[in-house]
């Protein structure tokens, strides 16, 4: 009895050990997003609740607080449904009382933006031109050419290492991703970057940094000056992996061929 007196009981409380146990089981990525959804919209409107307090009016109030921003209401619905599913699991709330059943999404516009051979023809123009100039550093050209010619993610690329790298074979061989072990296959052109990428003595990285022995971090800002040189402003980092996979597609690949080749787990997310 004691014991259980002792339990946190707040949404506040709980969700600090949550997200604890999130931070072992999840990759960090993932447990960095929880953490930034408790401290901005959880903690402050509900953190001083009883957790068998929370219920459905109380979820759609702070789901209908992010109207605005329709993809992140969403999101939060989602984390908080698998917060509260825990706190089932552990004893804190009736079992099937999980009020963020029923609480409608909102409709969430899709991007389809990629590049077309034009748009693309126009950025290669622009990274040879910054590498030029010396306005942007070889790696932050190979990291922007890798992303169109492996259709990997953002994080795949500028976390890549040379021991994964098989140019023999023509494959980056990943050991974890956001689907888990992956093996990335390398065309000409993709193989032909790398062979001309010169490698840094004593950092393993393939995309090199300005720290010593580190990775790059950061490639919101130079990205931004390239797509402004090429004029696409309206493109992201992740719409080159778009680009990735419609370039497939228009060259007769077929779906599941085209996932397995972006690494999806699901078929829904290649379509």
């Amino acid at each position: 009895e004691k014991a259980t007196a002792r339990r946190p009981t707040t949404v506040a409380g709980l969700l600090d050990i949550w997200l604890a146990e999130v931070a072992a089981k999840r990759k960090p990525r993932t447990a960095y997003d929880y953490r930034r959804l408790a401290a901005r919209h959880i903690a402050p409107r509900l953190g001083r609740l009883d957790i068998v307090k929370v219920d459905r009016p109380a979820i759609a109030r702070l789901h209908h607080e992010l109207s605005a921003t329709p993809a992140e209401a969403n999101h939060l619905l989602r984390v908080l449904s698998s917060f509260l599913t825990w706190a089932e699991k552990h004893g804190y709330r009736p079992d099937g009382a999980n009020p963020c059943r029923h609480v409608t999404t909102y409709r969430e516009t899709k991007r389809r933006r990629f590049l077309s051979g034009e748009e693309l023809a126009r950025l290669g123009a622009a990274l040879a031109a910054a590498e030029a100039s010396g306005a942007e550093s070889r790696f932050v050209v190979t990291a922007v050419q890798l992303l169109v010619l492996t259709g990997c993610r953002l994080g795949e690329v500028l976390g890549a290492r040379w021991e994964w790298v098989d140019l023999e074979a023509g494959e980056l061989r990943l050991p974890d991703s956001k689907t888990g072990a992956k093996v990335v296959h390398l065309n000409a052109p993709a193989r032909a970057v790398l062979e001309a990428l010169p490698r840094v003595a004593g950092n393993p990285h393939v995309i090199v940094g300005a720290k010593p022995g580190a990775a790059l971090v950061n490639l919101e800002k130079p990205w931004r000056r390239i797509r402004a040189a090429a004029g696409l402003g309206d493109v992201r980092l992740h719409d080159l992996r778009h680009s990735h996979a419609s370039v497939a597609v228009a060259g007769g690949l077929s779906l599941p061929l085209v996932g397995a080749l972006l690494g999806h787990s699901q078929p829904a997310t290649t379509a």
